[in-house]
Formats: structure tokens, C-alpha cells, sequence
């Protein structure tokens, strides 16, 4: 296993996927190129972030209107929604841990959406903070 290391939140990665940093974001895709997870990091400086301001950023920040269900990514909690937009099929999570709120994007070609479902849920499920 690689490990993906930001400031905030580690990433478990095996070894047939990759992890680049852009400037807001970290990338991180399978090495046949089949899709793209994208991580955002936004850190409050004072307080938590609650269930029901996850929530509530879910819904006003989504350019469309969707179904979004409770989820668990590793030690981050919030909700998730999907859907399929000019032939790419996407994910979405909008998940919180104390004072971190992580937006993650997973998209693939239409025709291979579900393809690494079960892969991105157990890479997504090894999230942790930093120095926990």
C-alpha cells in the first residue's frame, strides 16, 4: 500500500493506483485510466463541522438537485449522492471529521460507471486525520 499524506487527512492507496497534487485538489486514479477521484479540503478555523452543516453544504453547493444518503469514509462522516451528466457517470461525498470538510469526486465514462465502485469505497474508507 502507498499512502497519500496531506496536512490534514491520509489516503491508503494500493499499488496499481496513483496520487498527484494539483493547486486546490488531489487527484488520485487507477493506472487503466478508467476514472478520477478528486479531493478538497476545506478547513475551519474555529469549531466543528456538524451533521447538519454537512448537510446543509451538500445541498446548497451541488449543481444539481440529488438524492443524498448518509456515509462513512474511514474517520469522515456526511453524505453522498450520485448521478450521470453527458456520459460520466459521478459520485459525490461531502464528508466532515472535527474541523476538516472534504469534497470528493469520483468520475468515469459512463459506460464503465460501477466499474471501481467497490475499489474507490474501500480506498475511500481508509481516511484518517493526520496524527491520529
Amino acid at each position: 500500500m502507498n499512502v497519500v499524506e496531506t496536512e490534514w487527512w491520509t489516503l491508503a492507496l494500493p499499488p496499481e493506483w496513483w496520487a498527484d497534487s494539483e493547486e486546490e485538489s488531489i487527484l488520485v486514479g487507477d493506472r487503466d485510466d478508467v476514472g478520477c477521484i478528486e479531493i478538497s479540503t476545506l478547513h475551519k478555523e474555529q469549531g466543528d463541522f456538524d451533521q447538519n452543516s454537512v448537510n446543509a453544504i451538500a445541498q446548497q453547493e451541488s449543481e444539481r438537485v440529488l438524492q443524498w444518503r448518509p456515509a462513512t469514509l474511514g474517520e469522515f462522516s456526511g453524505a453522498m449522492s450520485h448521478y450521470v451528466q453527458e456520459g460520466v457517470a459521478v459520485r459525490e461525498w461531502y464528508v466532515s471529521c472535527g474541523a476538516l470538510l472534504l469534497f470528493i469526486t469520483y468520475s468515469c465514462d459512463e459506460e464503465n460507471g460501477g466499474m471501481d465502485d467497490a475499489a474507490v469505497d474501500e480506498i475511500l474508507d481508509t481516511l484518517m486525520l493526520v496524527g491520529e
